[in-house]
């Protein structure tokens, strides 16, 4: 049962989302049987986005002629954000302008969007430029910072008024830009958010920082190369992709007005860890980044852990990073876990898209109550019928760093 929200709390509801990964436009895969991986032209499996992305990603190209030049962290992140918009009734088209009303209008809409490396591809190209020719293009700066990933999704949404605002922390960038999209909801700073993440990585450099890691899947691309919680070899896998929400701040009195017509998600906080420890790669065993962040969110929220009915995990495949998060939730949870989830063994890590596409997922199970079942030995729980009606989600990055969302199902 979910616990009682005070009357006199600001409820921060997701209205709309909007994903896009290897599994295209879909929450979940098509076909569960037939692995979503592909082999990159380097020879390592990766999470890449398939045909029907691609031409969708060739159409918004051509639609405006600013969008040719655009990085396709960018692009990933306007496919995702166009989604949520038109899924909460904010836009009626692709290519109209948000629909403003006497409560909401396109100048308090504001937008929060992380990315763990921003326009990669572009600032390679760029890169790569300037070494062959010695100069670079007039346009590589304001086309290579981390911010033109927000302001362009402000851009394309209509936002005249609203801020735009960015955060790089490696894989948990995406629960920054939620983090920070709510604590402004609450301050009264904006009314309407759009917030997520976007990752466009798989270019031959990031794959090799990977790999130079020493984490990187040994396993074939049809072999299911990434398998959370599978143990050793380390199963991690490059994928990209992009997960975007439309987020309001409502009152209990204003939701018990509106008719049901589909379920009501509350985004009920968001948590951070920070551990300090020499190697930014590393993580203590007991994953106190993660007993922060997820004390901290069910704190928040006045919840206890009992009433979590599932974790969706960040557990990129990495068996100290996979261990490491399951000790921390021992630590909070006890022996008795909640069922344990990921979505990483068909989206790989998206790096900073990780934990948008990760809570996407949990609403989708929210929402239809199923998923589908791991095709490898592991830990991740299989469909059960015990009801799923408030999920966790854990994410963490390199530096130390960790975040947890808690979403839930509204009772009206």
């Amino acid at each position: 049962m979910i616990s009682p929200i005070p009357a006199d709390k600001a409820l921060v509801v997701i209205r709309g989302r909007g994903r896009v990964s290897a599994l295209g436009f879909n929450p979940m895969p098509v076909d569960a049987a037939v692995s979503p991986f592909t082999t990159h032209a380097t020879g390592v499996p990766v999470a890449a986005a398939p045909l029907v992305t691609e031409a969708a990603l060739a159409e918004l190209r051509r639609s405006t002629p600013a969008f040719r030049q655009l990085d396709r962290t960018v692009l990933l992140a306007l496919l995702a954000a166009r989604q949520a918009a038109t899924h909460a009734g904010w836009r009626a088209l692709h290519n109209q302008p948000l629909i403003p009303n006497q409560q909401q209008s396109a100048d308090n809409l504001a937008v929060s969007i992380g990315s763990s490396r921003g326009a990669t591809g572009r600032l390679e190209e760029f890169h790569a430029e300037f070494l062959a020719e010695g100069a670079v293009s007039a346009v590589a700066s304001p086309l290579t910072t981390l911010g033109n990933v927000a302001s362009w999704v402000a851009f394309d949404a209509g936002s005249t008024g609203g801020t735009a605002l960015s955060h790089s922390s490696t894989c948990s960038s995406a629960f920054q830009a939620l983090g920070n999209a709510t604590a402004w909801l609450r301050a009264g700073m904006a009314t309407r958010f759009l917030a997520g993440g976007a990752e466009a990585p798989l270019t031959s450099f990031t794959l090799a920082q990977m790999q130079a890691i020493g984490i990187y899947s040994p396993l074939a691309a049809a072999a299911w190369p990434c398998r959370p919680g599978a143990g050793r070899p380390s199963t991690f896998v490059l994928g990209e992709g992009a997960a975007v929400f439309a987020l309001e701040k409502v009152s209990r009195a204003d939701l018990a007005t509106e008719p049901p017509t589909r379920p009501v998600f509350l985004l009920e906080g968001v948590g951070f860890g920070f551990e300090a420890i020499g190697s930014k790669t590393g993580l203590s065993p007991e994953g106190q980044h993660f007993q922060q962040a997820i004390r901290q969110v069910l704190g928040q929220a006045g919840v206890s852990p009992a009433e979590v009915d599932a974790v969706v995990l960040h557990s990129p495949g990495t068996p100290a990073g996979d261990a490491a998060e399951r000790a921390a939730l021992h630590a909070v949870f006890g022996e008795h876990l909640p069922p344990l989830l990921s979505n990483k063994w068909l989206l790989g890590h998206t790096l900073g898209a990780s934990a948008a596409l990760s809570l996407d997922f949990a609403l989708h199970i929210l929402e239809t109550q199923q998923w589908p079942a791991v095709p490898f030995a592991t830990d991740l729980a299989v469909p059960t019928l015990q009801p799923i009606r408030r999920i966790l989600v854990n994410a963490a990055g390199f530096g130390g760093n960790a975040a947890s969302a808690l979403v839930s199902v509204l009772n009206k």
